[in-house]
Formats: C-alpha cells, sequence, structure tokens
C-alpha cells in the first residue's frame, strides 16, 4: 500500500520474508498466542526461520559469520516482521543490537562464544539499561558493579527488559564510579553462570514475548564479560538509542500499515445505507489521512537510515523518526477502530489489539516528550533537559 522504491535484492528479499510471516507467524501471534505468552520453544523456531531470511544475521558482518545486510535492507524486513506482529519484531530488534554491540565492543572471546548463537537464532539476549526511578537519563543509572580483584560484583534492579524470560544472557549497564558521564560500563552476565532473577510485567499489550524486571544480587562476573573500556558506556549507548529509534519507528509503522491493511478490507466488504462504507466520503478521508502519515513515517525513516548507513549524526532525525511514526500509530489504529465502528471494539476484529499496541509505542525508547526535546536541542542548540 503505497508505492517503495526497492533494488530488484530488496524486492525479492521482502516477499519471500512476506511469504513465511504470513504462513508461519500470523497465525501464532494473531490466533493461537493472540495477547498470550509465547513460550520459548515456539519463538526459538520462528527466531531460528527468521534468521535465514536475513534478521538479526543481516546485521553481523559476514567476517563474524553474518549477512552483511544494509540499514535500509534491514528495515525493509523489520517492517515486514512488525506489520504481522511487534510481539515478534521485539525479540528480532534487541537480538540485533546485542549482535552489533558484540560486534563491536566485545573482546574476541566473548564476541566468538556469544555471536553465533544470535546471528543463528539459537539464544537470545537482553539488554538492561532502564531502571526503576531512571526513565530516560542514562546519566542516573544506580545499578553498580564493585571491582574485586579480578571480578566485579554486579548488585542492582532493571526493568522493562525485553526479551528477559527468553534471555540465555544479559548485556547490562551498570556504574562502576562516581562521574556520570564517564562512571558506567556494560557488562555480560551469562544465565546459567551469572544468576539473574526474572519477573515478567503483565501490560496492556505486547504480551506475546517477555518484557521483565530483573533483579542481580551480589553477582560476580569476571573482568573479561566487560564490553569496552570502562567507563565507555554512557557513549556506546547513546550511540545505540540513535539507532535504535529508527527501529522502534518502524514497529510503530507496522502497527499503522497494519490498521490501514485491516480499514481498507472492512471499508470495502461492510455495506451500510446501500454501498460499501468506502464509498462513503467521511471514509474515504479518513482513509486518505491514514495512508499519507503511513508513507510519511516511512519516509522519516528512511532517510534516517540512510544517514546512519552513511556515518553521519542523525540524532535529530532518529527523534523525527519516532515522534512522528509513533504519534501516526496511535491516529491510525484509532481511525481503523472508528471505521468499524461497534466492531471495532471487539475481539473478534484485528484492530482492538492494535489499537492497545499502537498506545505502547510512544513510550520506549524515549517517550514522545523526550524526542521533541532532542528535537528542539537540535535546531537551537538549548538544552531543556
Amino acid at each position: 500500500m503505497g508505492h517503495v522504491f526497492r533494488t530488484e535484492e530488496q524486492l525479492m528479499a521482502v516477499d519471500g520474508l512476506r511469504r513465511f510471516l504470513d504462513t508461519e507467524a500470523e497465525p501464532i501471534f494473531n490466533r493461537e498466542y493472540r495477547d498470550r505468552f509465547v513460550p520459548r520453544e515456539v519463538m526459538g523456531r520462528l527466531m531460528r526461520r527468521l534468521a535465514a531470511h536475513g534478521l538479526v544475521s543481516g546485521v553481523v558482518a559476514p567476517g563474524q559469520g553474518g549477512l552483511g545486510v544494509d540499514w535500509l535492507t534491514s528495515l525493509m524486513l523489520f517492517e515486514e516482521v512488525a506489520t504481522t506482529s511487534v510481539d515478534l519484531s521485539a525479540p528480532v530488534l534487541i537480538n540485533s543490537f546485542a549482535a552489533q554491540m558484540l560486534q563491536r565492543i566485545a573482546p574476541p572471546p566473548l564476541r566468538d562464544r556469544y555471536l553465533p548463537g544470535l546471528v543463528e537464532g539459537t539464544s537470545f539476549a537482553s539488554i538492561a539499561v532502564s531502571e526503576p526511578g531512571v526513565g530516560s537519563n542514562v546519566l542516573e543509572i544506580k545499578a553498580r558493579a564493585r571491582r574485586d580483584g579480578g571480578h566485579y560484583v554486579i548488585t542492582g534492579e532493571k526493568t522493562w527488559i525485553s526479551n528477559g524470560s527468553y534471555s540465555d544472557f544479559l548485556i547490562c549497564t551498570c556504574r562502576t564510579g562516581e562521574d556520570p558521564r564517564h562512571g558506567l560500563s556494560h557488562f555480560l552476565l551469562d544465565r546459567k553462570e551469572h544468576p539473574y532473577e526474572v519477573r515478567e510485567i503483565d501490560k496492556i499489550a505486547l504480551n506475546s514475548q517477555s518484557t521483565a524486571q530483573i533483579f542481580i544480587d551480589e553477582v560476580r562476573v569476571p573482568v573479561a564479560n566487560r564490553l569496552g573500556e570502562e567507563g565507555a558506556a554512557l557513549k556506546n549507548t547513546l550511540a545505540l538509542f540513535e539507532r535504535s529509534r529508527v527501529f522502534v519507528a518502524a514497529q510503530a509503522l507496522g502497527i499503522a500499515r497494519r490498521a490501514l491493511q485491516e480499514a481498507v478490507r472492512y471499508s470495502t466488504e461492510r455495506r451500510q445505507h446501500g454501498k460499501q462504507i468506502a464509498g462513503h466520503q467521511l471514509v474515504a478521508a479518513m482513509l486518505a489521512d491514514m495512508a499519507t502519515r503511513v508513507d510519511a513515517a516511512r519516509l522519516l525513516i528512511h532517510r534516517a537510515a540512510r544517514m546512519i548507513e552513511s556515518g553521519l549524526p542523525a540524532e535529530m532525525e532518529a527523534a523525527m523518526a519516532k515522534y512522528f511514526a509513533c504519534e501516526s500509530a496511535v491516529e491510525i489504529a484509532r481511525q481503523a477502530v472508528q471505521i468499524h465502528g461497534g466492531n471495532g471494539v471487539t475481539r473478534d476484529f484485528l484492530v482492538e489489539k492494535l489499537a492497545r499496541e499502537a498506545i505502547v509505542m510512544p513510550i520506549p525508547e524515549g517517550t514522545t516528550q523526550i524526542q521533541q526535546l532532542i528535537i528542539g536541542r537540535a535546531l537551537t542548540g538549548i538544552s531543556a533537559f
């Protein structure tokens, strides 16, 4: 719906993935496990199949066992996953960024041990930044890693951690010094070797995947499990946010696109006052607004992706993409419910679920208000944080 410029290779990749999602993932997430937790073995089976289509494996260089797919193509594939199910896209997102972190900053022994499982789709990672009471300000992280000889002793609580229950290992951001900007470091905790407690969080939507609280209590982790230099985590985390915001925007785009598809289908099937409701001017106007927002969101996302791929700073552009796509998803899903009328609030139609999912999207990776502050700072040079 709406033209997307793609190369022949991109078309083939997207079409092949679309067929797989329609036959394999759609029944699981929108029927069998709709609003219910998908067991790890089911999610793992899908992740292994998705790896063959370039999800997660695509963001890793061929020299590290990946496919080396460019960022724009990765986003095109990711949009397809999110259009089928945002719940399925969440493990793809987290595993992809964990793979990138391992590839870029992990010492070779750590990278060689944990990266192959992500590339093959046989293991799950979690990335633990958020904490209770900390929100979007990474500088206020309280989880602490205390040096003790050849180990760090880690204690802290993390929240809103995707893949928590699935995770085989956790990349945890901890405080190693008192300097707010240079006192944060990343550590890899193997769930079997460095146990952490996981508690699921029940939410308004997105309950078919894992979102959890993580509790770490005096866990000893070898110095060799530190990712990057001590004190370098803030820079790495901010770079991660710039990129991950574009993918969260693509998740919102997936919701918006699916809501539009459902609204178009319903409006051409439903008849009222002697004709299809798509033939009523107000419904046609709503569909036009929805379609325009979907395409505008995609263009913002693709611009940010191209800038990141080119090595250009894209903090403002990523914030714009995330802000516009997520807020548009909320409005598009609401309009889709409206077009469905009374049917739109029943569980018999998918738009009810999409509306709940859309409400969530303006929150992760910095709320809409945080994105507005980032854009304002980029425009004026004055921080309103």
